[in-house]
């Protein structure tokens, strides 16, 4: 290894990116990502548990964004409305970062394992959402359907941002399904 450089985390999820886009995500290992990064393989399990984490680095960042966002959304909003606060507070992480969203997007659809573990990221989401609102004094199973309700506008709007041609902006779609969500009746 050569004179030590910074953001190594940057590093190695640009490299990531790049490899599981030519290689795929099943051929590319952690020791490729910390070559390719300039690091060594130790480097690497230290920022990361395994090269999937590298794709759900920001889940928990996400989870906390979307719990505070909750607690603080105002006393006299619905238990609905509390939780897409949290959704578009989480959203506003993602719409500078729209061009990773959309290569992370496209490699996690092409591997079964990885869909898999967005799915399990997902219902962590949705816990913690519940979670907020029961410290809110919201009871069940109120809570838990507004958590899932809310999750499940903000997962069709990030396909729906990822997909435009036309950039979008990610809250904007959350806003708009939250409205189709309670236009269903």
């Amino acid at each position: 290894m050569g004179r030590w450089e910074p953001d190594a985390e940057g590093r190695m999820i640009r490299a990531a990116m790049d490899l599981f886009d030519e290689r795929g995500f099943e051929q590319t290992t952690a020791g490729d990502i910390a070559e390719r990064a300039g690091v060594t393989e130790r480097t690497f399990f230290r920022h990361f548990a395994d090269k999937r984490e590298v794709l759900f680095d920001g889940s928990k960042t996400m989870e906390c964004t979307a719990h505070d966002a909750i607690l603080a959304a105002p006393a006299g909003h619905s238990p609905l409305d509390a939780a897409l606060a949290g959704m578009v507070a989480a959203g506003e992480l993602l719409e500078d970062r729209r061009e990773h969203a959309v290569r992370r997007s496209r490699i996690v659809a092409a591997n079964p394992s990885l869909q898999e573990r967005e799915l399990l990221k997902l219902a962590g989401v949705v816990e913690v959402t519940a979670e907020a609102l029961r410290i809110r004094g919201v009871s069940e199973p109120s809570a838990a359907l507004a958590g899932h309700s809310a999750v499940t506008v903000f997962q069709v709007a990030f396909t729906r941002w990822v997909s435009a041609q036309q950039p979008l902006a990610l809250t904007d779609c959350i806003a708009e399904n939250a409205a189709a969500l309670r236009a269903l009746k």
